[in-house]
């Protein structure tokens, strides 16, 4: 054998990289492949050796792609777009139609996944597939129709039409405001509590979500009593919930939490604008129907969710 040869990967191995590397997490890809943690770590491990580079690091508790882990990933999330979008052709031929849909980890756990039954119940004859990622890459090259995207104000482009728009805004457990050792009741308040914060890296950058805020109220030097740092905005989210400090919330996202009164805002006249998420629709999927139906949804949902926070 040529030991100069390139090695062959194995599909398993690459399906466990996948789902490690878009969950960011070996237990999370495990409970998703129905194997153990060692498991997704094994392999790994072994398509690092094949390959000579390490495909992740450490930061924090959590995981992170090298800049080999993202050439990896976007090639294996490319070769099974285009896989899935063949057995959806062939099954179409049936008589049934799907829609693939990408957008970030947050949006798709706390927005799009809990109204997709009702998209369900309407088109039954239509299969969602939903790829959940915080680095879309070349959507339309990887076989994607719809994607939601979250741009900064004026930065979305022509193609893009507005979903829904975004505030932000400290958010805790009811019992934090209950403390009169540690009152809430002025963003000055917050140097008293522990801040929950969300860190994503972005372009290579990493970046903080209370950055912003934190600027826009002119307490950009505020020092918190302490801070938890999160790479997953559920797991952030949850953090909340439990009590363990304040998280910058983002309206689009919990509007459900707040209106059931298992998350409150302490300052809510201290809501700053951030963006807003966007449709776009892949060139080649504009004129399928089942696509322009799924698009017309997603617009209704979006009007009665902000009619819900508004009312």
């Amino acid at each position: 054998m040529d030991k100069h040869a390139r090695p062959r990967l194995s599909l398993d191995m690459l399906k466990g990289f996948e789902a490690a590397a878009r969950r960011l997490s070996f237990t999370l890809a495990a409970e998703e492949m129905f194997v153990t943690q060692s498991a997704i770590s094994r392999q790994v491990k072994t398509l690092e050796d094949q390959l000579g580079l390490p495909l992740f690091r450490r930061v924090n508790r959590g995981l992170e792609l090298t800049a080999a882990g993202h050439t990896l990933y976007g090639a294996v999330s490319a070769a099974s777009a285009l896989i899935d979008d063949a057995t959806d052709k062939l099954l179409g031929a049936k008589g049934r139609t799907s829609v693939t849909v990408t957008t970030a980890v947050p949006f798709a756990s706390f927005w799009l996944a809990p109204r997709l039954h009702r998209f369900a119940a309407a088109h039954s004859s239509c299969d969602v597939r939903v790829v959940a990622t915080n680095n879309p890459g070349e959507f339309e090259r990887d076989g994607v129709d719809v994607a939601i995207l979250h741009y900064r104000a004026g930065s979305a482009p022509a193609s893009a039409r507005r979903l829904a728009p975004d505030e932000v805004s400290p958010v805790c457990a009811p019992a934090l405001l209950k403390n009169p050792a540690k009152p809430l009741r002025h963003p000055q308040d917050l140097a008293h509590h522990v801040l929950l914060r969300l860190e994503t890296l972005i372009a290579g950058r990493r970046r903080v979500d209370w950055v912003r805020w934190l600027q826009a109220t002119g307490l950009s030097k505020l020092r918190p009593a302490g801070s938890m740092n999160f790479s997953h905005y559920d797991q952030l989210i949850q953090s909340a919930l439990d009590g363990s400090g304040v998280a910058l919330g983002r309206f689009s996202l919990i509007a459900p939490l707040l209106r059931e009164g298992r998350l409150v805002v302490p300052f809510p006249e201290h809501r700053v604008a951030a963006g807003g998420w966007h449709v776009v629709t892949a060139v080649s999927s504009n004129e399928q129907k089942a696509v322009r139906a799924f698009v017309d949804w997603l617009h209704q949902e979006a009007l009665d969710a902000h009619r819900d926070i508004t009312n």
